[in-house]
């Protein structure tokens, strides 16, 4: 079933693992876009989710949406620690041929292929509108927690890019834009 067409959210789904060192840069986008949130809060159909990346769990997160935007590290050759990539396939009008391939690969840091996911989904009717993808290149996945220094780096302006992309995709009619304005403090 096409629901392109009624799809009005936009999900913003960070994948990877906490335990794993620059895996968990896609919760850390995630985490921090929330914290801004509660400053400048988003709309009602932004939705902010993280998973591991696990292939259905990830198509159960898109399904239905207008924009699904993933954050997940990735593997590079030659790498360059935090440095982003960024990726928009228009899925509703690709419905033939492969997922693209870009400069860091299919294969995200933590291994789950993310075309192997679009395919299944493609198969089973369950694509989002679109598909926007930020892969930021990751230094150590080993185990352990908190993500190396270009990776941690790469987090704030990631979110603002991010921020940036939910304004530019906000719905035409009946919205402002999906950020609301910083309140302003005058002095009396």
């Amino acid at each position: 079933m096409d629901t392109s067409a009624t799809a009005t959210r936009i999900a913003v789904i960070g994948v990877g693992n906490d335990y794993r060192r620059d895996d968990g840069v896609g919760r850390a986008v995630v985490t921090r876009l929330a914290q801004r949130g509660q400053y400048r809060p988003l709309s009602r159909g932004v939705t902010l989710m993280c998973t591991d990346g696990e292939p259905t769990r990830l198509i159960g997160a898109w399904e239905d949406v207008r924009l699904a935007v993933i954050v997940d590290a990735a593997h590079a050759r030659p790498a360059r620690p935090g440095r982003v990539h960024r990726l928009r396939l228009r899925l509703r009008l690709r419905l033939d041929g492969d997922l693209p391939q870009t400069r860091w690969g299919e294969t995200s840091s933590h291994g789950f292929a993310l075309g192997d996911a679009v395919r299944l989904a493609r198969a089973l009717g369950r694509l989002p509108g679109a598909l926007l993808v930020y892969a930021v290149e990751a230094a150590d996945t080993r185990l352990g927690t908190g993500l190396s220094p270009p990776v941690a780096a790469a987090v704030g302006p990631l979110v603002q890019r991010i921020e940036e992309d939910l304004v530019r995709h906000a719905p035409a009619v009946g919205e402002t834009g999906l950020l609301a304005p910083a309140p302003r403090h005058t002095a009396r």
